[in-house]
């Protein structure tokens, strides 16, 4: 084969790299094949040709024929006839002919290139992208630096022969650089069956975001009837984008919902609103809106700060209309703006708190403002270590019974604590001055203007870390025992002349057992003089992987008549001996159990309880039995069952569904099921929901509550923009439960 060696003035280019779409993880392709990568060792500027016959007809062009491979910076050309002209740098060659570059893998009838510029058309051409799933056919193709234009073409990102979906237009035009394609005079065929004319759309051919309508939602309930959500995506700026949604329901009317993204050096964030004008459900409400913004900001490596704010036109907008901003099991709104200083002795933080209570619930205090400081390392002072917190709130509702108040809470605290590898032991001890100046008519009432409370503390906590080997459960595995005590004393106090501004019980699980306080505030201090008594021991195998786990612990109360402050239900008297236990069993690497109960051992009642079994198979496989138990719930009692499961029927098509029924009603209160097709080239999705209805605006008894069943369909055209919607995980998080993964569950 003879070889010959050419220097032209060729223009080179870098392109664009493009990610790999979820697609050929379905499908088995013929369309995806190796990039191209150019000819090693060849000089800048230079054409390598090799061919069986060369024929020189002047100085300035040459003829080859037989096996002709061209190779240049930018390209290959496989061809059995080439004419070159080397003056010119143009290049014509008779097909059948493959043609390569980056981008693209072509086979077409015959090639025009002017190197210099990089230009080149090919005619009759059947052309695969190699930088992602894409293919097609076109009278024409004409590659230049930084797009791909196609005359009377088609395109498609199904790898196969037959695909499901293409598109058929007499222009399309694919940019390198901008990662998208527009087409015009299109026509969209499903099954090689005309759908839908359209004169002009774009299309992403990678991962990069472009102004333009995503995929609609359609589905039927008995609260919305027919509903249709159309989402259209702007993309502003690299930096700021928007997604403006219109979202028509046939028994309501039509709402319109936005949101807009920014993101700056040092500020993120979004800002969304919803509006639906009128409500053809609810003749007697107004316009219906929401209203959301949430900031971060970052100054500097001192100083940070945060914005997080919802409000809704009534209380029952998140139950009746559903939102991404809010729970529908929501009772209260969070509105808060925080500036954060954090220093290498101090850290403080200014905070502007208020909250929008929904439905028939006590009234929440508004904090305005709420300071809070502390020490960012202890001082250390003959082996003690002296640390100091404290916090200045002003709160404010007009509509309770104290209106204003301003409360001065200073903690400083001794410690002394010892830490090696088998042991620990922490002592500390704290006072607890808080003072308060309340505002109202108090008369008939146990409050004060003027509360000064000081309270001593003391903790002593020590722990053990054992461990031996074991071959139980496991082989060559290492045991660990890890057993805690805690004395805690606090004195009693009357409290009952101070309000509740922003304190609530905490939970009394195994780690609640070892805290040093019961509520999250500091308007109630609870009187302690007990021991705390607990272990943990631990199964790791010889991969140090944690295969069981068992914790259990006991509050002993040394005095036993400890009474309540109040009538209010934050001051409960303490159980006599609470016990706390939980567990882990991981038996198989699919196979997991997760339980807990916290128990009160003298009045032999069981408080809260929950427990969780998982298997978790390959390609979306699971299955999840779960039971949770509340003895005291707003004054109900709670008893639940609830199961999920994800099975994958064949690589194609995926069934969801759970359910969960209340034991002590009798009744279901949420039932969901699902089933999925996905293939490389389409996705849709047929589900059914039917779960109680809450509403806030109307006092509903118990056991009388009302269902709304509803029935949605999902269905997505892959490479055409269409969002993830079809991810089964998804679907079992949209529920009023969810689905938990084991070692993440909701208590």
């Amino acid at each position: 084969m003879n070889k010959i060696w050419l220097t032209v003035a060729l223009f080179s280019f870098s392109p664009t790299v493009f990610a790999e779409t979820e697609s050929s993880l379905l499908c088995q392709s013929n369309f995806k094949p190796s990039q191209w990568q150019p000819l090693t060792g060849l000089p800048q500027n230079a054409i390598d040709i090799r061919a069986d016959k060369v024929n020189i007809n002047s100085t300035t062009s040459a003829q080859f024929a037989g096996h002709v491979v061209i190779n240049t910076e930018q390209m290959q050309l496989s061809t059995s006839s080439a004419l070159i002209n080397k003056q010119t740098a143009q290049l014509n060659a008779e097909g059948p002919l493959v043609y390569q570059d980056p981008y693209t893998l072509v086979k077409s009838n015959g090639l025009f290139a002017d190197l210099n510029n990089y230009h080149i058309d090919l005619l009759g051409a059947d052309y695969t992208l190699t930088q992602q799933l894409g293919h097609g056919g076109a009278a024409q193709l004409s590659a230049r630096e930084d797009s791909i234009e196609l005359l009377n073409a088609s395109f498609t990102t199904c790898p196969t022969d037959k695909p499901f979906w293409s598109i058929e237009a007499s222009t399309i035009s694919l940019s390198k650089t901008q990662g998208w394609g527009e087409t015009y005079n299109a026509v969209l065929r499903i099954l090689d069956t005309p759908i839908i004319y359209i004169p002009y759309f774009t299309f992403p051919i990678d991962d990069r975001r472009k102004t333009g309508l995503l995929a609609p939602t359609i589905s039927s309930s008995e609260r919305y009837g027919v509903e249709l959500i159309t989402p259209f995506y702007w993309n502003i700026a690299p930096n700021y984008d928007a997604t403006i949604t219109p979202r028509y329901m046939s028994n309501k009317g039509l709402q319109l919902n936005t949101e807009f993204r920014y993101l700056t050096p040092k500020h993120n964030g979004l800002v969304a609103f919803e509006l639906l004008e009128k409500d053809d459900s609810e003749p007697d409400l107004e316009e219906r809106y929401l209203v959301h913004w949430q900031q971060s900001s970052y100054f500097n490596d001192n100083w940070r700060a945060s914005i997080d704010i919802t409000n809704v036109s009534d209380d029952n907008y998140l139950t009746d209309l559903n939102s991404e901003y809010g729970n529908a099991t929501d009772t209260q709104l969070y509105r808060t703006g925080a500036l954060n200083y954090l220093g290498e002795d101090w850290s403080a933080e200014f905070k502007i708190q208020n909250f929008e209570v929904l439905g028939d619930h006590t009234d929440s205090y508004a904090a305005m403002p709420q300071v809070s400081w502390q020490t960012t390392q202890p001082t250390k002072w003959y082996g003690i270590d002296w640390s100091l917190q404290g916090e200045f709130s002003h709160f404010t509702n007009e509509d309770l019974l104290i209106t204003d108040a301003s409360r001065l809470h200073i903690e400083p605290k001794a410690s002394y604590s010892i830490n090696d590898t088998a042991w620990s032991f922490l002592s500390e001890a704290s006072l607890l001055h808080t003072y308060y100046q309340q505002e109202g008519d108090f008369t008939d009432t146990p409050y004060t203007e003027r509360v000064t409370r000081t309270l001593p503390k003391l903790r002593m906590h020590a722990q053990m870390n054992l461990e031996r080997e074991t071959r139980f459960f496991v082989d060559d595995g290492i045991q660990t025992l890890e057993p805690q005590l805690q004395y805690l004393y606090v004195p009693h106090r009357e409290q009952e002349n101070i309000g509740l501004y922003d304190t609530t019980k905490m939970q009394d699980d195994f780690a609640g057992l070892f805290r040093e306080q019961r509520f999250s505030g500091v308007d109630r201090i609870a009187q302690a003089n007990q021991f705390t008594i607990g272990a943990t021991t631990r199964i790791y195998d010889n991969k140090n992987i944690e295969r069981f786990n068992f914790s259990a612990g006991q509050i002993l109360y040394l005095d036993s008549n400890v009474k309540p402050t109040s009538q209010n239900p934050l001051d409960q008297t303490n159980y006599n001996a609470l016990f706390a236990a939980e567990t882990m069993i991981h038996w198989h690497r699919r196979w997991y159990l997760s339980a807990g109960i916290q128990y009160d051992a003298d009045t032999k009642q069981r408080i809260k309880s929950h427990a969780t079994i998982d298997y978790k198979g390959d390609n979306n496989q699971l299955v999840q039995l779960n039971h949770h138990y509340a003895n005291d719930v707003s004054d109900y009692e709670i008893d639940q069952i609830g199961m999920f499961t994800s099975v994958p029927l064949n690589k194609q098509f995926q069934f969801i569904a759970s359910y969960h029924r209340d034991l002590v009603s009798k009744r279901s209160t949420e039932f969901f099921i699902g089933l999925q097709y996905e293939s490389c080239c389409w996705a849709i999705q047929l589900t059914g929901n039917r779960q109680i209805e809450t509403d806030l605006n109307k006092a509903i008894d118990h056991d009388d509550a009302q269902f709304d069943s509803s029935i949605r369909l999902n269905f997505v055209l892959k490479g055409l923009g269409g969002k993830s919607n079809y991810d089964v995980s998804r679907l079992l998080q949209k529920g009023i439960f969810g689905y938990r993964r084991p070692y993440f569950l909701n208590n």
